[in-house]
């Protein structure tokens, strides 16, 4: 039962005692037992009054519980009259106000804030309290190549492996520099905000991968040039010089002539040796546009091959082909993708050594053509993985790092997607997908 309904019973209760009292004291004269009823019945009428009044504030505290729990921050209460009441009803309509201008900001702020990270170019994951995604922006999904419902609910790790372990040691204000799915490369930023009294982690993700290949491009393109004129001015010069001397062997006495004329061979040799060697930096630099046909990507697989087949078999390396049917011929250079798969059959050779299985794959993932070509050689190192498609960087201790540089610049002038990868205890995989990606 309510405090009212109670309140009430009881006042009815007092009244109905003290008038049966008063009719048995006053039997004998009816008269005044009808004036007291009469008073009784208005004094009763009179506390039900004022009992209401009295009540009338804890019915408008009620209902303003209601709206505040309903977050109802539109309904404002009218002043009634009396004084106090008018005052709670005052503070409730400021605080209402107060409510109801806040959650708009907040709303506005919110929307505006959301507006910003749908269009923002930089991607964004956000994570929970689990260290689970809880949001990944459009540039995130588009970032790490997956659905929201690949990335939300999940850990990082989960995601992308291998950037997670390089990430595994950053601390909030953090950032760097990490390759991503073979030749891409992002600045991660790590920050942290509070959530309802709780830290939270998110990570921002810039990709560089052009910006950089630009800038490298640029760079070695001009330091290119410049040996290029030196070396070469320098080299012609030293050549017909020794070709001139070489003519004046039979000069010498003929106990010299034959250490002389090794030393002009070997000085000769060396020359070419360094004319060669610069022109395998140069060629990148004269590698022309590619002259796009419709071109079966089996074609220049099958030719490339075909020049692998006897050194495949002098180190026992067996070649799988797996050949599926691709949805149309693809727009490209062939004979500049056959550099292509060339330089990336080798490296697997020389990764491999002896006795190993390369596969090359064609076929279709995710509605895109592409081609994969896989070894189960020695793997990518950590140290390496950092390294790779930055210009001439080799682990040979004679390479000069071209093979890989020359295969980016193609792929990126193709506009193809590639990425170059391997797991532990894996196999290593370039793969390259032959339509025009994001570049």
């Amino acid at each position: 039962m309510t405090l009212r309904r109670t309140f009430i019973l009881y006042l009815l209760v007092i009244h109905l005692i003290v008038a049966s009292i008063l009719t048995v004291i006053l039997w004998d004269k009816r008269i005044w037992i009808v004036g007291i009823e009469a008073f009784l019945l208005g004094s009763f009428l009179v506390a039900t009054r004022l009992f209401r009044r009295l009540f009338r504030p804890l019915d408008l505290l009620s209902a303003s519980v209601e709206f505040l729990r309903e977050k109802d921050f539109s309904t404002r209460l009218v002043e009634t009259g009396p004084p106090e009441m008018d005052r709670l009803i005052g503070v409730y309509n400021q605080m209402v106000d107060t409510l109801r201008t806040d959650r708009l900001a907040i709303q506005e702020q919110h929307y505006f804030l959301d507006k910003i990270l749908q269009v923002s170019p930089s991607a964004i994951l956000i994570f929970d309290h689990d260290d689970r995604v809880s949001y990944a922006n459009p540039a995130a999904l588009s970032l790490f190549r997956r659905s929201g419902e690949e990335l939300v609910g999940r850990k990082i790790n989960e995601v992308e492996a291998t950037l997670f372990a390089q990430m595994e040691g950053m601390k909030s204000g953090d950032s760097a520099i990490y390759p991503i799915q073979g030749s891409r490369k992002v600045l991660c930023r790590k920050s942290n905000f509070i959530d309802r009294g709780h830290p939270r982690t998110f990570y921002l993700f810039e990709e560089l991968t052009e910006e950089l290949r630009k800038t490298e491009k640029v760079a070695y393109e001009k330091l290119i040039r410049m040996l290029s004129h030196e070396v070469n001015n320098s080299l012609g010069a030293a050549s017909s010089l020794l070709q001139s001397c070489m003519h004046y062997s039979g000069q010498i006495n003929p106990d010299d002539r034959k250490d002389f004329e090794s030393a002009l061979s070997v000085a000769i040799a060396r020359t070419e040796h360094l004319n060669s060697f610069m022109k395998g930096f140069a060629d990148i630099l004269r590698l022309p546009q590619p002259r796009l046909t419709p071109t079966d990507v089996c074609v220049p697989l099958s030719s490339i091959t075909t020049l692998v087949h006897a050194d495949l078999e002098k180190r026992r390396i067996i070649l799988r082909k797996e050949f599926e049917r691709t949805s149309e011929p693809i727009p490209m250079d062939p004979h500049q993708m056959e550099q292509v798969f060339l330089n990336i059959l080798k490296n697997s050779i020389e990764a491999i050594d002896m006795d190993g299985t390369i596969t090359i794959r064609v076929g279709m993932k995710n509605g895109r053509d592409f081609v994969s070509i896989e070894d189960n050689g020695r793997g990518i190192s950590e140290e390496v993985r950092q390294q790779l498609f930055t210009p001439f960087f080799s682990t040979k201790a004679n390479g000069q790092g071209i093979g890989l540089t020359l295969v980016q610049e193609i792929l990126a002038r193709h506009q193809f997607d590639f990425s170059l990868d391997s797991s532990p205890g894996g196999p290593t995989r370039f793969l390259i997908y032959l339509s025009r990606g994001r570049n």
